[in-house]
């Protein structure tokens, strides 16, 4: 049987231990974002829909659980079923740009 990787790996571990592998990360990526907000803060004209995904996701980040990333995706995810004819961009957004 394989062992799992030691960086991804968290069951057995304790909260310090995953904060001693991942904090700095996470710390780096937060300031990303803080970053990220301001420049849009300093940017003209109205918010897109990227953004409004971005911000509609924060509440999701700091609420309790361990399914963040799949609530977080499945807000971001475009709710229709039904085919489109044709598609109107040549790439995703990472965002559905009907969000609210």
């Amino acid at each position: 049987m394989s062992q799992p990787h030691p960086l991804t790996a968290t069951a057995g571990r304790s909260k310090g231990q995953v904060a001693d592998l991942h904090f700095m990360d996470a710390r780096s990526k937060l300031l990303d974002l803080a970053a990220f907000l301001d420049r849009l803060e300093r940017a003209t004209g109205p918010e897109d829909h990227r953004v409004r995904g971005l911000r509609a996701a924060l509440p999701l980040l700091l609420a309790a659980g361990d399914d963040r990333v799949a609530k977080i995706l499945h807000l971001w995810s475009d709710p229709s079923s039904a085919p489109i004819e044709k598609a109107d961009t040549k790439s995703a957004s990472g965002v559905w740009p009907g969000i609210q």
